[in-house]
């Protein structure tokens, strides 16, 4: 799929479509509470890769149909399958699984995650992997691996989910497999907001055009700077930080910026 084209493409195993510079996901098997499967593994992996090349999508927001974001692997299209290949196709899939975080990560967008009712296995992977995170009361999130008897590493986990809630949290929540409710979630600083599933994908798309409409390339920087500096001394980051700033300094939204708060007017971002 590298001559995908996010503006036209049409998606087969969930919705697609570009509104305004913001693409928007939707997990779409709401009878199942929007599983993944092989294919749509592999096809918002794909996504995900070609928006990198996408310059007039600014801000992707990712949800799920009927009141949950996703259930994570089909347990009949996935785990079953899974339990009767060998070591080289096992290494295979997951190593596509983790390439989605990847590619998540890896998208100069600003990525949400509206999230409502449930947000399991795979699912709660790409809440993680996203920038930011919305959700419902109604929301829990398991990363449930242990309790199909694996081990709670999975897609990433046990590097960024200590990031984002603390490392005791984690481990407890990769341990046990047990549901985060939204308001740990909220008090954990897991999700930024918690509001009512009426108002979740409006919340979302205000934020996401509110993305879209801003320093394009500068939040960019801002994203792939917060992923390198993980593994970076503070004196690595803080020369990583001047280099990037400075390169921020000579686009044509900064220049912008400037001229407009000179003329007391709200600026008007291109992206470059």
């Amino acid at each position: 799929m590298s001559k995908l084209s996010p503006l036209s493409y049409s998606a087969v195993h969930f919705k697609w479509h570009v509104a305004d510079r913001v693409g928007f996901v939707e997990l779409n098997r709401p009878e199942r509470k929007n599983p993944l499967t092989f294919d749509s593994y592999a096809e918002l992996r794909d996504l995900f890769r070609a928006l990198v090349y996408e310059r007039e999508v600014r801000a992707v927001v990712i949800s799920g149909a009927g009141g949950n974001f996703c259930s994570g692997g089909d347990v009949h299209e996935i785990i079953g399958p899974l339990t009767r290949m060998a070591m080289p196709e096992l290494l295979d899939f997951t190593r596509m699984t983790g390439d989605l975080v990847r590619a998540i990560r890896g998208a100069p967008q600003i990525v949400i995650a509206a999230v409502d009712g449930v947000c399991a296995g795979a699912g709660a992977i790409i809440a993680m992997a996203s920038d930011l995170r919305l959700a419902t009361p109604a929301s829990r999130t398991a990363f449930l691996f242990t309790r199909v008897g694996l081990a709670g590493c999975d897609m990433g986990a046990c590097a960024i989910l200590p990031r984002i809630i603390g490392q005791g949290r984690a481990a407890e929540l990769l341990i046990t497999g047990r549901a985060m409710t939204a308001e740990e979630g909220l008090a954990w600083g897991f999700f930024s907001r918690l509001m009512d599933s009426g108002q979740l994908a409006a919340e979302a798309r205000a934020i996401a055009a509110q993305c879209a409409r801003g320093p394009s390339f500068g939040h960019s920087m801002t994203k792939n700077m917060l992923n390198q500096e993980w593994s970076m001394s503070i004196d690595q980051a803080l020369e990583a930080e001047a280099q990037a700033q400075a390169i921020c300094m000579q686009t044509e939204d900064f220049k912008r910026a400037f001229e407009a708060f000179a003329a007391r007017a709200k600026p008007e971002f291109v992206g470059r």
